[in-house]
């Protein structure tokens, strides 16, 4: 099976008031908690990033008064406009989706933490920008494990001479790697995109600990960050189950 049966996607109840949210997140810490546990990790090991893309400002406010003091957001106009908008909320905010350069100088201008670096042009665009602001980014370089043209991202082979090139622009901090995986209810076929970048990870910090930073993972969304922290997960980007269900598929912010 290439894509997740619908039928059998789990039904995200909608948080609006902050008590919503405080139950949404506590229900996903706790299968956090025991998703490290079974794996024999220390749950404070792994980093909940709540995503609010799509998601309107005023329930961002109640997801803030909850407890969510980091967001993740794809696109960047939509994470510019809502930093400018909510900047009297105690918010960090993180860029995880796919970034042009032009659009380099607003990363560098608000974000907390850029977790979508695929290049080396996009690596220099921030890095021109963020040494005139006098600032420096936290960035996670992503990496396509399921070989899909829809989908952003280094080849495995392509990934050890960028992360060797990525000292030369020394207001990025290299955290780690960034993957999506297989969008597919087939935990078989998903599972080995999270093994990818965990051996990728490994074999980097063998190598040259130097050039991967903290050896962080990001991987692991709404429908299969469980499955991610079994793998290694540092970092899971979860939406839905937080926010509730989105009218726009994740297709939208991939490659046409």
């Amino acid at each position: 099976m290439t894509d997740a049966d619908p039928a059998n996607q789990p039904q995200y109840t909608t948080a609006v008031e902050v008590d919503d949210f405080r139950r949404n997140i506590a229900a996903v810490q706790a299968k956090i908690d025991a998703a490290a546990r079974r794996a024999g990790r220390d749950p404070g090991d792994v980093r909940l990033l709540p995503v609010s893309k799509t998601v309107p400002e005023e329930r961002i406010v109640n997801a803030v008064a909850a407890g969510c003091h980091q967001l993740g957001e794809n696109k960047v106009q939509e994470a510019k406009r809502k930093h400018g908008n909510l900047s009297d909320l105690d918010v960090s905010w993180s860029v995880i989706g796919h970034l042009q350069t032009n659009k380099a100088k607003d990363v560098a201008a608000f974000a907390g933490e850029f977790q979508a670096l695929d290049s080396l042009r996009v690596a220099e665009a921030l890095d021109r920008r963020l040494q005139a602001a006098g600032r420096s980014l936290d960035v996670y370089v992503q990496v396509n494990t399921s070989d899909e043209e829809s989908k952003y991202g280094l080849t495995p082979d392509d990934l050890p001479a960028l992360l060797k090139q990525l000292p030369n622009y020394s207001s990025l901090r290299v955290r780690g790697l960034m993957t999506l995986a297989l969008f597919s209810d087939d935990v078989d076929r998903v599972r080995p995109c999270f093994q990818l970048l965990r051996g990728l990870r490994d074999r980097i910090r063998d190598e040259d600990p130097d050039l991967i930073g903290d050896g962080g993972l990001s991987m692991g969304m709404s429908g299969d960050y469980e499955l991610a922290i079994e793998e290694g997960s540092t970092c899971v980007r979860v939406g839905q189950a937080i926010f509730g269900a989105r009218a726009t598929p994740d297709s939208m912010y991939w490659p046409s």
